[in-house]
């Protein structure tokens, strides 16, 4: 054996890290080997770890008890240890490992670890933004800036990992506008001299942005014509020049030649800039895609979400042509469920060419939350309430909601159950169970209490519209208080009585609804559209027709820094079984209509004695006008300000009986379609505990019978 030959010998044996010291001794003709073996770790400890468990250190290491001693696993681990620090925004964290001596060969391996401070992020700025803010664009980032006050409003440690999402996420926020030749050229991190700051930096080339402007559609195959193709498209001109965009065109031509048998056509776009006018013209090539079949779908990574739940966002099945743009597509939808953290999906080479098999890899995270609540009125006194949620219950993917509340006058209890894939498809069926009761107060001179129950299925009708059917079975009764001021024979008691009693109403409706807020093909601008119908009478004890319908239009401007927003609401409610009851009428809320309470306006009856008390409406109508800009303060405590007027009116109860006369507010009642008109400004706050909204409103026009309220706190909600 040669010198090369004993030497390569020794750096295997030595190579294989089982252990501490390897001689190699010739003697004569033969080779002694002397091996001293590295120890069994009797035990493995973490040493100076405050804000990361045992536990979560011990699923990051290798090490085991019983295992053999490593000294390069044992750093490795040590690494790791680090770097599951770092993911906490404690790059500083110094891990140590240290061997203690046992008795019988054996060792305890013992991680010592210096924690280090938080490293916050200082401040996050951009170089090359011209059309949009700062501002605007720390909006469409996860990372925060840190502030004086940051610990009580969003988190801020610096996260690697994270801040290179947010580069993907600057990307696709301008492509989403337009910007096709954007690039997020980098995004720079800089640490302070103590390492417990770190500056993060995003450079920005943003280029034009473009609109679509012709689209057409040629066949480069013999036989197929391109005019059916073309006559599928919906007209996009003048629309942002987006991917998703350009995605809707593709599935829109594809979907003719899969229709059509020619399941291998593909429409291959091709792009023509013209930059003097700010468009591009989109020419959809009609070609043959390669004949690759889908042999099968792996899912791995999921622990709790069954596979049945990842398998229905795909289109596609086990056999067909496999597509990339689907695939591309059933990946999105996968994520937008909400249940993971990481989605990844890609087709690999299946068992022979003409097959591949698409790989799906998942990382789940928590879907579950239980909440607690804590109010204070100035009507109900103080309440509380228990929410639990769960969007992905038992891994089926189906939603429960559960909810408990109760103030001095109310408590109520619901249980709401979706599920969004009924028989495999896009077909959600929900069931609401109710149970609420009211007792009378200072406002109201009556108490309710109210079972429902209520099933429905939902399902699409057009790309943002959906529709909904129900059907509702309750249980109404209602009680006169016994309010010893107000005489038997007084008109508030008379008007209330004609409604006291039980009721079982069984009835079925629909709602329709289209919505471009949040999908749209701008997302700086968005409408959105209601109309429901509920009809009562099959069955039961009532018979009524109530009508909602709602429009409202959603703009950014100024760079997007300020959101215009306007809303229109009415309502009515038509009777076939004698007058409508108190609890059948229509109520506007402080959310509603800013700047009155509950009953605050409307139908009003009073007593001999002036004691008054709201009926609400078969009819009501009302404008709501918002804008919501910055004010000023630093972007991580997550506060804007706003304006707002509401003018509306709430109007109409059957069989009235002595109308107030003008001025007169005793033994009568007050039914009149006055406009009521409110202003104010608004205080939003995306707080630890939610978003919440401070409106603090004037009276612009109201009535001398009308209940006013200046100040409102309440969740910050949108059409």
């Amino acid at each position: 054996m040669s010198g090369a030959d004993l030497n390569a010998a020794y750096q295997r044996v030595a190579g294989t890290g089982f252990f501490r010291q390897v001689d190699f001794t010739p003697r004569g003709n033969t080779l002694v080997i002397t091996v001293q073996e590295y120890p069994l770790i009797s035990r493995v400890a973490f040493e100076g770890n405050r804000r990361l468990n045992d536990e979560r250190l011990g699923a990051v290491v290798t090490s085991r008890s019983g295992g053999v001693y490593s000294p390069a696993t044992a750093e490795a681990d040590a690494n790791a240890i680090a770097a599951a620090y770092a993911e906490a925004g404690r790059l500083s964290a110094r891990v140590t490992p240290r061997l203690i001596e046992r008795a019988n060969g054996r060792v305890d391996l013992a991680f010592e670890i210096e924690e280090g401070a938080v490293v916050e992020v200082e401040r996050v700025s951009f170089v090359g933004n011209r059309s949009f803010s700062e501002r605007r664009l720390r909006g469409a980032l996860a990372t925060v800036q840190a502030g004086r006050l940051s610990t009580l409003f969003r988190a801020d440690n610096y996260n690697e990992a994270r801040v290179a999402r947010d580069r993907q996420a600057l990307q696709d926020f301008y492509l989403s506008r337009g910007f096709v030749d954007v690039q997020v050229l980098s995004g720079v991190t800089e640490l302070t001299r103590e390492r417990d700051g770190a500056y993060v930096t995003f450079t920005i080339r943003e280029g034009q942005q473009y609109r679509i402007g012709r689209v057409t559609v040629v066949s480069e195959i013999g036989g197929i014509d391109a005019a059916p193709y073309q006559a599928a498209l919906t007209d996009r001109t003048g629309m942002l020049f987006t991917p998703t965009m350009v995605e809707s065109l593709i599935q829109q031509a594809e979907r003719v030649g899969y229709e059509s048998g020619q399941r291998f056509v593909r429409a291959e776009p091709r792009l023509v800039r013209n930059e003097r006018d700010g468009t591009i013209d989109v020419e959809l090539a009609l070609v043959r895609g390669e004949r690759v079949f889908i042999e099968r779908i792996d899912i791995q990574g999921n622990v709790v979400t069954q596979d049945n739940v990842i398998r229905r966002q795909f289109d596609v099945a086990e056999g067909d042509p496999l597509n990339p743009r689907e695939i591309r597509e059933a990946a999105a939808r996968i994520q937008a469920l909400g249940y993971f953290s990481d989605v990844q999906v890609n087709p690999v080479a299946g068992s022979s060419p003409e097959q591949a098999v698409v790989d799906v890899q998942v990382e789940e995270q928590p879907t579950g939350s239980l909440g607690f609540g804590l109010s204070y009125g100035a009507d109900d006194g103080i309440g509380g309430s228990i929410t639990y949620n769960e969007s992905n219950f038992l891994g089926r993917g189906q939603r429960l909601s559960v909810q408990v509340s109760t103030v001095s006058s109310a408590r109520s209890l619901s249980f709401n159950f979706t599920e969004p894939a009924l028989l495999g498809r896009d077909l959600a069926f929900g069931i609401a169970v109710g149970l609420s009761s009211t007792t009378a107060s200072d406002t109201a001179q009556f108490g309710t209490q109210r079972m429902q129950f209520s099933p429905s299925l939902t399902f699409p009708v057009s790309e943002f519209g959906r529709l909904s059917v129900r059907a509702s079975i309750s249980r109404d009764e209602l009680t006169v208080a016994a309010v010893p001021a107000i005489p038997a024979d007084d008109t508030i008691a008379d008007r209330i009585r004609q409604d006291a009693g039980s009721a079982m109403t069984s009835s079925v409706g629909y709602s329709y609804s289209f919505d471009t807020r949040r999908n749209g093909r701008d997302p700086d601008r968005g409408f959105v559209f209601r109309f429901g119908q509920d009809l009562a009478g099959l069955g039961g004890d009532r018979r009524w027709l109530r009508s909602t319908v709602m429009a409202g239009y959603e703009r950014r401007v100024f760079n997007g820094d300020v959101t215009l927003r306007a809303e229109f609401e009415a309502g009515a409610i038509a009777h076939r079984s004698g007058a409508s009851r108190i609890n059948e009428r229509f109520v506007l809320t402080s959310e509603q209509f800013r700047g009155f309470s509950a009953y605050g306006m409307g139908p009003v009856a009073y007593s001999a004695n002036g004691t008054r008390n709201g009926l609400g409406g078969n009819f009501f109508a009302v404008a709501r006008l918002e804008a919501e800009f910055p004010i000023g303060l630093p972007a991580e405590y997550n506060m804007h300000g706003g304006l707002f007027m509401d003018v509306g009116s709430v109007w109409g109860i059957d069989n009235p009986g002595t109308i107030c006369p003008p001025g007169v507010t005793t033994s009568c009642v007050v039914d009149d379609r006055t406009l009521r008109a409110t202003a104010g400004v608004s205080l939003f706050w995306d707080s630890p505990m939610g978003p919440l909204r401070f409106n603090f409103s004037v009276p612009v026009m109201s009535e001398d019978y009308d209940e006013t309220r200046r100040f409102d706190l309440s969740l910050a909600t949108r059409f």
